[in-house]
């Protein structure tokens, strides 16, 4: 068997897409860039993302993502899966920015090693101001794969300096707000090209979308398909 045998495995992720001054003629997203030597999309400009922890599953969120996006999260899913996509996005969101998503409060439960910075400033993990989106599954022949789902952030939900990347950890570098007028001057992914166009088509429309456009790449066939939710047990 040769490398070129050996499919990677395709991996649970949560990116977040945070917007400033939505509503402004200027509006910019937070994005930065992957390093040289990155497996994964060497030198691109992207959001903050990364793929799911085990341990993602157990930390407890002050509030879920909004009923919308549960339900469609739930298709072609494990039960489970939204509040684990949920607290990764928060998690990815704090470790390669260090901006932070939550609500004043207490842990109730020993704080993570992940979370320990995020917990000094009295803050339990929020999804409720985040929107799912997006949904692509890298394509493949890609060193690393990934089924990412992509959430929509208004940055006024984050807490703290929007400027002050200090303790953002070293995935990213180059860490700003982007004009969207100025964005596609950057070298950015194909995937985040479709995606930036989806959040500019949603600049005033800040409620959950109906349904999520969904790129597909299976080994047999790329599809773009569109995800409807299904009814919640709760």
């Amino acid at each position: 068997m040769t490398s070129a045998d050996i499919r990677p495995e395709v991996r649970n992720a949560a990116t977040v897409i945070a917007l400033r001054d939505r509503h402004s003629d200027s509006p910019k997203v937070l994005m930065g860039q992957r390093g040289a030597r990155a497996a994964f999309m060497p030198n691109k400009f992207v959001f903050p993302g990364g793929a799911v922890d085990v341990e993602d599953a157990t930390v407890p969120l002050a509030a879920p993502l909004p009923a919308p996006c549960r339900a469609q999260l739930a298709v072609e899913a494990p039960a489970g899966l939204d509040h684990a996509l949920a607290v990764a996005a928060v998690r990815e969101l704090w470790e390669e920015t260090g901006l932070r998503l939550g609500q004043p409060g207490a842990w109730q439960t020993p704080v993570p090693g992940d979370w320990a910075g995020f917990a000094t400033a009295d803050l339990l993990p929020d999804a409720s101001a985040l929107q799912f989106v997006f949904r692509a599954i890298t394509p493949p022949g890609r060193p690393r794969r990934f089924d990412a789902r992509f959430f929509l952030l208004d940055a006024v939900a984050l807490h703290g300096d929007l400027d002050d990347f200090s303790q953002a950890s070293d995935e990213l570098s180059h860490l700003q707000w982007i004009p969207l007028s100025e964005v596609r001057q950057f070298d950015l992914p194909f995937i985040t090209e479709v995606v930036l166009a989806e959040v500019t088509a949603r600049l005033t429309d800040t409620a959950p979308p109906d349904s999520i456009p969904f790129f597909r790449n299976d080994d047999e066939e790329s599809l773009f398909l569109r995800l409807h939710g299904r009814p919640l047990d709760d």
